[in-house]
């Protein structure tokens, strides 16, 4: 097994995802101190997910990107609203200011936007090929040995 894959007891992956998120209205709220207590939120929360990682992280001023190795066993909605709910929770609580601004205290939009990352669609597909070829080979060697 390659470093690139992960293994669980029944598992092995790799479930690279890039996702961004923003705040409602696209208001531009992560500047010098909120962007870096954001960014130090966010690797807190995501260590305390088991085996969730962020492999990349960009914030601009009006949203987040992040690259993350999320297992198969959460999905990645219960991943994006918990960190999306208890980011929000701290936000609000060390900058009252934000408040004001995101009445209701709802800070972030709905959704969320994500891709997967790793093998491209040509490669899985090559792959299959390659697999189904490789079983008929191994069916004509079988045979052969009983002739």
């Amino acid at each position: 097994m390659s470093k690139r894959f992960k293994k669980l007891s029944h598992t092995i992956y790799e479930c690279k995802y890039h996702i961004v998120i923003c705040p409602k209205y696209r208001f531009r709220i992560f500047t010098d101190e909120i962007a870096e207590y954001t960014r130090q939120q966010t690797y807190i929360l995501c260590s305390q997910k088991e085996l969730v990682e962020i492999l990349e992280f960009n914030i601009q001023k009006d949203h987040i990107h992040m690259v993350m190795w999320i297992p198969p066993k959460y999905s990645i909605s219960s991943v994006m609203g918990f960190l999306k709910g208890k980011l929000s929770l701290r936000l609000f609580q060390r900058y009252e200011q934000l408040g004001k601004r995101y009445w209701e205290r709802h800070l972030w939009v709905r959704g969320y936007c994500l891709s997967t990352v790793g093998l491209n669609e040509q490669q899985i597909r090559e792959y299959v090929k390659w697999q189904k070829n490789r079983e008929k080979e191994i069916k004509k060697k079988q045979l052969n040995l009983f002739k």
